[in-house]
């Protein structure tokens, strides 16, 4: 379809100038890939102004604010210009326009907090798709439609990406979509324009305060899916946290249906609790629904995945599922990255996952201690912190790992354009602090301290590489190295049962 910039200018207040007859069909931030016949947005960057990029494309039109004017004027641009205010702030409901508003014919279901948004993301797809439904799924592990990816990037796409693929998806006969909804998107308006059918708030723990301010900051980002102009139209939320707590007097102050959960003991909508668990980590949970009585199986460990398996259950009653269906697709549930197990045969567990924050560090260490209880395996860590992020974590990332772990091994994650070396002492000086005595050890080469908590680990002790889970990339000084942790964490451990010596060359990032 297309959509004049008459009524673009209408819908976001702004004006044209120009042509105002004039049709788009598509919109995009992207000036290199835009075809004849689409609008490209030119918003201000922190370098420079997506103004200056507009003769690099053949799109028909330009929307951009009073700054990106001046340029083109001064380029003497003579393609009609949509002049608006602020751009971020009515991109998303002029993408959903230009796509013809394909929310409004779907199933629209939102993730947010910190920790547990991909998982539950996961179990949401796989009770929906056991349900019969056809299932889209965004998020940090790539996008995917009935579990067939689809390339895209960021956890949540820019505004025209994300109404784009949602027109994609209602085309293809999707008819629910579950989407990680981060802060990000919700601070900068990515998802404007999207109709929420329910969102759900996982926790909130110390991460981002790169981007956001304060902890409040990060809080108030997330709040923007429970109420005001981005919110759902119910929530679910987990109450496990203080967090938690808060954002429901957000989302009932706001008006919205709530449904709570809980595993902690306080009284809530669904409430659970573990009652068995497998040497997999495989846990059987009770749960109890406003009354109503369940038991399922769930094949993932931890009891932050009881929490994340209740939200998801919640979010998807809240759209008309049956409960004991959706936990029977529940009970099939994979999530790559997200504890799991590495298993060649080696007589100790191991484990990748994804955790890259503090309070992520400490449940999931928390976890495999408490699936060693009762014997004497000890438990060991890989740990590193990103570049270019919040710098102020990466001490307290140090301090959760080596108060729980007997074996800390401090490496580089995703140094980006930051010093590894500087990155990794702020991590091993958290971990000393925390653990004195504590067997600590900095190695650079991820591929090599892989090796040393392989070579460490004894009959029924249990190891962990966190932080990159199913990324299959390392980011150094702009570049994109392949690098797998459950690649290299099976390779170390096949050497190791062969009783070959590590290579020295392999298991290093590679482009």
């Amino acid at each position: 379809m297309t959509v004049s910039l008459d009524t673009l200018a209408q819908l976001s207040g702004g004006r044209v100038i120009g042509d105002a007859t004039v049709e788009v069909s598509a919109c995009g931030l992207d000036s290199s890939r835009l075809p004849e016949g689409a609008l490209f947005a030119a918003l201000p960057g922190t370098r420079v102004h997506g103004a200056q990029f507009a003769r690099d494309t053949k799109a028909g039109a330009v929307l951009t604010d009073a700054a990106g004017l001046d340029l083109l004027t001064e380029a003497q641009e003579t393609r009609p210009i949509l002049v608006v205010e602020d751009i971020r702030a009515v991109l998303g409901p002029i993408s959903a326009e230009i796509y013809g508003h394909p929310t409004r014919e779907l199933t629209v279901i939102g993730v947010t907090g910190t920790s547990g948004k991909t998982t539950t993301s996961y179990l949401l797809e796989a009770g929906l798709l056991h349900a019969g439904h056809s299932v889209g799924l965004i998020g940090t592990t790539g996008t995917r439609i009935n579990r067939t990816p689809v390339p895209t990037s960021l956890t949540t796409p820019e505004a025209p990406t994300l109404q784009e693929l949602f027109a994609r998806m209602k085309n293809e006969g999707v008819t629910h979509v579950v989407m990680e909804v981060s802060s990000h998107a919700l601070e900068l308006g990515r998802v404007r324009g999207t109709r929420f059918a329910v969102g759900g708030f996982t926790n909130l723990s110390q991460d981002h305060l790169d981007f956001h301010p304060t902890m409040e900051d990060y809080f108030q980002a997330k709040a923007k899916l429970f109420a005001g102009e981005q919110a759902a139209e119910r929530a679910v939320l987990c109450i496990d946290d203080e967090w938690g707590e808060r954002m429901r007097g957000v989302a009932k102050s706001a008006g919205h249906e709530v449904t709570t959960v809980d595993t902690q003991g306080a009284a809530a909508t669904i409430s659970a609790r573990q009652t068995a668990t497998e040497a997999t980590g495989a846990q059987e949970v009770a749960l109890d629904y406003d009354g109503a009585n369940f038991t399922f199986r769930l094949p993932l460990p931890g009891e932050f995945n009881i929490a994340n398996a209740c939200l998801a259950l919640g979010m998807a009653t809240a759209v008309g599922e049956d409960p004991a269906e959706f936990l029977s697709g529940v009970e099939k549930v994979a999530v790559p990255g997200r504890m799991e197990r590495i298993d060649r045969g080696q007589d100790f567990v191991a484990v990748v996952d994804y955790a890259h924050k503090p309070a992520a560090i400490a449940a999931v260490l928390d976890t495999l201690r408490g699936q060693l209880e009762g014997t004497t395996g000890r438990v060991g860590i890989v740990v590193g912190a990103g570049g270019d992020r919040d710098s102020s974590k990466r001490p307290i990332m140090g301090a959760a790992a080596a108060s729980r772990a007997d074996l800390t091994v401090v490496t580089d994650d995703n140094p980006r354009s930051e010093d590894p070396a500087t990155i990794r002492a702020a991590v091993v000086e958290g971990a000393r602090d925390a653990a004195p005595q504590g067997d600590i050890r900095e190695v650079g080469s991820r591929a090599r301290a892989i090796d040393e908590v392989v070579d460490w680990a004894e009959p029924g002790d249990a190891v962990i590489v966190v932080g990159k889970g199913h990324e299959v990339g390392q980011l150094v000084n702009g570049k994109t190295l392949h690098f797998d942790d459950r690649e290299e964490m099976a390779r170390a451990i096949g050497e190791k049962l062969a009783g070959t010596p590590h290579r020295d060359t392999l298991g290093d990032a590679k482009e």
